[in-house]
Formats: C-alpha cells, structure tokens, sequence
C-alpha cells in the first residue's frame, strides 16, 4: 500500500469526507467543520513528532484515532502523557514498519499508527479506519444537535 491508495481507500469508502494538506501531513475529516481528524497521513518529520524517522526515503505513517476500548484491546491502558521530549515511551519500535503500534505522542487520546501497511495490514486497519470515522459522525452529530 502506498499514500495515495490510502487516501483513495478513505476518500472512495467514507462519505463526506474532507482532506487538507499541512507540513507532511494529510489530515482526513468527517464534513466541513474540519475541527477535528479522524486519521492523518504523514510523510515526514515534524518539530513535535520525530519518533518515526519519517525522512527515510519512501516511509509514510497512517495515523487512525480509535475508541478507548480499542486501544485498550489492542495495547492495554493508554499511556501518560508525553515526556519532555514529547513522545510517550511504551517500549515500542516506532521506526518499525508494517506493525500496528501505538501513536508516539497521541496514544494518550486513543489514537494507533502503522508505518507503511502491507495489503494484508491494511486488512486489519480498514476496521479501525471504519471506527474512527464512525466516532467522527457521531461527534458531529453532538456539535449539530447542541447547535
């Protein structure tokens, strides 16, 4: 699998779905609100986030926000905040590819990342793709009905 797959696998399979493009990353939201994403992309390091050593040539990270009880199955609790250098440390390779792991700095807010998922990761990921957009409507409905 490759970004633009990707992005053509989420654009193509969830309605309504909004992307914008900021320094490496592509943010992918439910409407037009574009308040909070479901899933990013990205392609390259940032000042906050370096764990994944993304400027390798051709290494991409897809970053999905799953519930809490998915988190939890997947990874137990979610850890602490992030420490002074802004990354959690749960123990894990976020340099490793094709391996679904908690995010380097998000994990606390449920979120996971796998770095360049084969076809058949991307089997697996398509559900927690399915989940986070499905906790994006659900949260846009909440913003809609309080008005």
């Amino acid at each position: 699998m490759d970004e633009t797959s990707i992005t053509q696998y989420i654009t193509d399979t969830f309605a309504k779905v909004e992307t914008t493009t900021a320094q490496g990353y592509t943010f992918f939201f439910y409407g037009p609100d574009r308040k909070l994403p479901f899933a990013t992309l990205a392609t390259q390091d940032n000042d906050y986030d370096r764990a994944s050593n993304l400027n390798r040539s051709s290494v991409f990270r897809l970053n999905i926000g799953v519930s809490r009880d998915t988190y939890h199955s997947l990874f137990g609790p979610q850890p602490s905040s992030p420490g002074r250098d802004g990354m959690i440390d749960p123990g894990y390779d976020f340099t490793a590819l094709d391996q679904l792991l908690p995010h380097p700095v998000y994990a606390p807010q449920s979120w996971v990342c796998v770095l360049n998922p084969s076809a058949e990761t991307f089997q697996t990921v398509k559900s927690l793709l399915a989940e986070a957009y499905e906790l994006a409507v659900r949260r846009q409905a909440r913003r809609e009905a309080q008005g």
